[in-house]
Protein backbone atom coordinates (compact mmCIF):
# COMPACT_ATOMS: atom_id res chain seq x y z
CA UNK A 1 0.00 0.00 0.00
CA UNK A 2 0.92 3.50 -0.51
CA UNK A 3 0.79 6.90 0.80
CA UNK A 4 0.92 8.78 -2.32
CA UNK A 5 -1.91 9.76 -4.04
CA UNK A 6 -3.31 8.99 -7.50
CA UNK A 7 -1.89 12.17 -8.96
CA UNK A 8 1.16 11.77 -6.96
CA UNK A 9 1.71 8.06 -8.69
CA UNK A 10 0.87 9.36 -11.76
CA UNK A 11 3.39 12.35 -12.51
CA UNK A 12 6.32 11.68 -14.75
CA UNK A 13 4.65 9.27 -16.47
CA UNK A 14 2.04 11.66 -18.46
CA UNK A 15 2.45 13.01 -21.82
CA UNK A 16 5.09 13.94 -23.43
CA UNK A 17 3.38 17.06 -24.86
CA UNK A 18 3.72 16.22 -28.41
CA UNK A 19 1.22 13.56 -29.46
CA UNK A 20 -1.49 15.75 -30.42
CA UNK A 21 0.50 17.91 -33.22
CA UNK A 22 1.98 14.41 -34.44
CA UNK A 23 -1.58 13.04 -34.81
CA UNK A 24 -2.34 16.25 -36.77
CA UNK A 25 0.85 15.65 -38.91
CA UNK A 26 -0.80 12.43 -40.04
CA UNK A 27 -4.25 13.57 -40.18
CA UNK A 28 -2.65 16.35 -43.00
CA UNK A 29 -0.36 14.05 -44.76
CA UNK A 30 -3.77 11.70 -45.04
CA UNK A 31 -5.58 14.47 -46.86
CA UNK A 32 -2.75 15.49 -49.12
CA UNK A 33 -2.18 12.39 -49.74
CA UNK A 34 -5.99 11.38 -50.79
CA UNK A 35 -6.30 14.57 -53.22
CA UNK A 36 -2.63 13.68 -54.44
CA UNK A 37 -3.41 10.52 -55.11
CA UNK A 38 -6.44 10.74 -57.12
CA UNK A 39 -5.02 13.61 -58.97
CA UNK A 40 -2.07 11.59 -60.09
CA UNK A 41 -5.07 8.67 -61.13
CA UNK A 42 -7.06 10.75 -63.07
CA UNK A 43 -3.78 12.27 -64.81
CA UNK A 44 -2.65 9.01 -65.54
CA UNK A 45 -5.83 7.41 -66.68
CA UNK A 46 -6.54 10.45 -68.93
CA UNK A 47 -3.44 9.74 -71.16
CA UNK A 48 -4.12 8.79 -74.97
CA UNK A 49 -1.12 5.84 -74.18
CA UNK A 50 0.91 4.53 -71.09
CA UNK A 51 4.65 4.03 -72.43
CA UNK A 52 7.45 5.78 -71.17
CA UNK A 53 7.52 8.79 -73.63
CA UNK A 54 4.07 9.58 -73.07
CA UNK A 55 4.61 9.77 -69.56
CA UNK A 56 7.53 11.62 -69.66
CA UNK A 57 5.90 13.52 -71.78
CA UNK A 58 3.07 14.28 -69.35
CA UNK A 59 5.72 14.88 -66.35
CA UNK A 60 7.06 17.82 -68.35
CA UNK A 61 4.19 19.73 -68.92
CA UNK A 62 3.02 22.46 -66.39
CA UNK A 63 3.17 21.62 -63.15
CA UNK A 64 3.31 17.92 -63.15
CA UNK A 65 6.82 17.35 -62.24
CA UNK A 66 6.49 20.01 -58.61
CA UNK A 67 3.08 18.34 -57.92
CA UNK A 68 4.72 14.79 -58.40
CA UNK A 69 8.09 15.70 -56.14
CA UNK A 70 5.54 17.26 -53.37
CA UNK A 71 3.66 13.32 -53.50
CA UNK A 72 6.47 11.81 -52.98
CA UNK A 73 7.42 14.35 -50.29
CA UNK A 74 4.25 13.98 -48.74
CA UNK A 75 4.11 10.19 -49.20
CA UNK A 76 7.35 9.56 -47.39
CA UNK A 77 6.70 12.00 -44.56
CA UNK A 78 3.47 10.37 -43.87
CA UNK A 79 4.73 6.13 -44.25
CA UNK A 80 7.69 7.77 -41.66
CA UNK A 81 5.11 9.26 -39.48
CA UNK A 82 3.29 5.83 -39.01
CA UNK A 83 6.08 3.99 -38.70
CA UNK A 84 7.47 5.92 -35.93
CA UNK A 85 4.84 5.36 -34.14
CA UNK A 86 4.42 1.22 -34.35
CA UNK A 87 8.46 1.42 -33.10
CA UNK A 88 7.19 4.12 -30.52
CA UNK A 89 4.75 1.29 -29.31
CA UNK A 90 6.68 -1.76 -29.77
CA UNK A 91 9.99 -1.37 -29.24
CA UNK A 92 10.58 -0.97 -25.32
CA UNK A 93 14.14 -0.74 -24.80
CA UNK A 94 15.98 2.36 -25.43
CA UNK A 95 18.94 1.10 -27.47
CA UNK A 96 17.20 -0.54 -30.15
CA UNK A 97 14.60 1.94 -29.79
CA UNK A 98 16.68 5.46 -31.08
CA UNK A 99 18.84 3.17 -33.11
CA UNK A 100 15.77 1.95 -35.37
CA UNK A 101 14.28 5.38 -35.21
CA UNK A 102 17.11 6.84 -36.58
CA UNK A 103 17.22 3.89 -39.54
CA UNK A 104 13.16 4.40 -40.24
CA UNK A 105 14.53 8.56 -40.74
CA UNK A 106 17.01 7.32 -42.94
CA UNK A 107 15.36 5.23 -44.89
CA UNK A 108 12.70 7.04 -45.14
CA UNK A 109 14.66 10.12 -46.70
CA UNK A 110 16.93 8.42 -48.62
CA UNK A 111 13.38 6.90 -50.59
CA UNK A 112 11.96 10.83 -50.31
CA UNK A 113 15.65 11.62 -52.12
CA UNK A 114 15.37 8.90 -54.68
CA UNK A 115 12.06 9.97 -55.62
CA UNK A 116 12.60 13.63 -55.72
CA UNK A 117 15.48 12.86 -58.20
CA UNK A 118 13.96 10.48 -60.30
CA UNK A 119 11.02 12.99 -61.12
CA UNK A 120 13.43 15.74 -61.37
CA UNK A 121 15.63 13.38 -64.15
CA UNK A 122 12.89 13.14 -66.34
CA UNK A 123 11.51 16.52 -66.20
CA UNK A 124 14.91 17.67 -67.40
CA UNK A 125 14.60 16.02 -70.09
CA UNK A 126 17.31 13.30 -68.92
CA UNK A 127 16.72 9.48 -69.62
CA UNK A 128 16.58 7.54 -66.64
Amino acid sequence: MSWRSALGRAEGHGSAQDGVGHWWLQRLTSVALIVLGVWLTVSLLALQAHDYLAVAGWIRTGWTAPVLIAFVVVGAWHSQLGVRVVVEDYVHELGPKTLTLALVTFAHVAVAAVGVYAVLKVALGSPL
